[in-house]
């Protein structure tokens, strides 16, 4: 008896303990009958289902869908192109090195680094003793040919009245050729250094002008006003002519079957990406890179308004004699952002998917679509910047 005291209470609790438990999972179990189901999304939403290949979706109103204008895209064929990037360089025939053409002084010396100076203008002089040494001679060998031709004409005279030897006149007419070699050489010397003989003035100027061989921009200086210089190989100044410049390139080896001498290209840069430069093959480098499996190939491109400087990078598209399939889009449906440009696809009549895209140039009002659409999208080749701005706009 007392041991059926003692259990009691604990069969007692146990019960208790399993009627709440079974009271929680049948509360669960209804609870979770009875919550509603998450919303599906809005297939209307342009943000409800980002495609994998777009970076943006915009969805615009009614209203503009008539400013926009969708084509389909489709290979076609083209010529081929080539694309290589390289470096903008300098034109070595069109860089002249300065060279102090007699020891001397200079002086007047104004121009700085990346000063422009014409062909022909003075940059600075030097005062020489050569070039006073070089004057004098030269004017007394004017002297002496004016002196052998009055004892000429007296001899001649002379002889004509058998007053003189015919070894007399022929001694008059040697000097006078001989004076003239003379006159000859000094002058010879005096523009081979470039000073002017001002002796009819009645002075003489040693001081010798540095003229620009080129029209061009100072790109080294290594001299200064009132500096001492001797004959030396090393350059004074340094002159560019940026009218033109060179790419240099690097072409793979398996593509070297398509170049040619003369071939045109084209260049454009980061720093100009809209701006495209005429170019075309120069050299080919006779070395193939072991490593990259690369050509060297010197691209000529013309350069007028002097935007291309030396060392930046550039990109060369390169026409060649061939063909292939390739999508081609109006350059208007093409929009750059930085480094990065893009195109918009419709997905239906008013949704449309921003992609990145790799274009390259075709002709002044296309574009050949590398990579990021394939055949069969809708590009919007009108209207771009409209579905831009909306995308801003819906952000904010």
């Amino acid at each position: 008896m007392m041991f059926l005291q003692l259990i009691r209470p604990t069969v007692a609790i146990v019960r208790a303990t399993i009627a709440t438990a079974f009271d929680i999972f049948l509360v669960a179990i209804l609870t979770g009958c009875s919550r509603p189901t998450a919303r599906e999304p809005d297939a209307n939403s342009a943000t409800a289902s980002l495609p994998v290949d777009a970076v943006a979706l915009v969805r615009i109103d009614p209203s503009m869908v008539s400013a926009l204008h969708v084509e389909t895209v489709n290979l076609h064929t083209v010529s081929r192109i080539l694309r290589a990037t390289g470096k903008v360089q300098f034109d070595e025939s069109r860089l002249s090195r300065v060279l102090a053409p007699v020891t001397g002084q200079v002086t007047g010396l104004t121009a700085s680094v990346g000063d422009r100076v014409r062909k022909g203008d003075p940059i600075f002089y030097l005062n020489s003793r050569d070039a006073a040494v070089a004057l004098e001679d030269n004017l007394v060998a004017h002297h002496d040919l004016d002196l052998a031709e009055k004892t000429l004409t007296m001899t001649q005279d002379l002889f004509d009245h058998q007053a003189a030897s015919r070894i007399a006149l022929q001694q008059a007419q040697n000097d006078v050729a001989k004076t003239h070699l003379r006159v000859d050489r000094t002058e010879a010397a005096l523009a081979a250094i470039g000073v002017q003989d001002h002796s009819d003035s009645g002075r003489l100027d040693p001081r010798v002008p540095v003229t620009s061989p080129v029209t061009g921009a100072i790109i080294e200086r290594h001299v200064s006003d009132g500096q001492y210089v001797q004959l030396d190989p090393a350059p004074l100044l340094t002159i560019a002519d940026l009218s033109t410049v060179w790419v240099e390139a690097d072409v793979f080896e398996r593509d070297l079957h398509l170049l040619r001498a003369g071939q045109s290209a084209e260049v454009t840069t980061t720093a100009y990406p809209d701006e495209r430069f005429r170019a075309k093959v120069a050299r080919v480098s006779d070395v193939v890179d072991p490593a990259t499996r690369t050509v060297k190939v010197r691209f000529l491109v013309v350069n007028p308004a002097l935007r291309l400087k030396p060392e930046m990078f550039a990109t060369v598209t390169l026409f060649v004699d061939d063909v292939e399939q390739a999508i081609t889009v109006p350059t208007s449906a093409v929009l750059t952002e930085g480094d990065r440009s893009f195109v918009y696809v419709a997905l239906d009549d008013r949704t449309f998917a921003r992609r990145l895209v790799e274009t390259a140039a075709e002709a002044r009002d296309s574009r050949r679509i590398l990579r990021g659409v394939k055949p069969g999208d809708r590009v919007v080749t009108s209207g771009a910047i409209l579905l831009r701005g909306q995308e801003d706009r819906g952000a904010d």
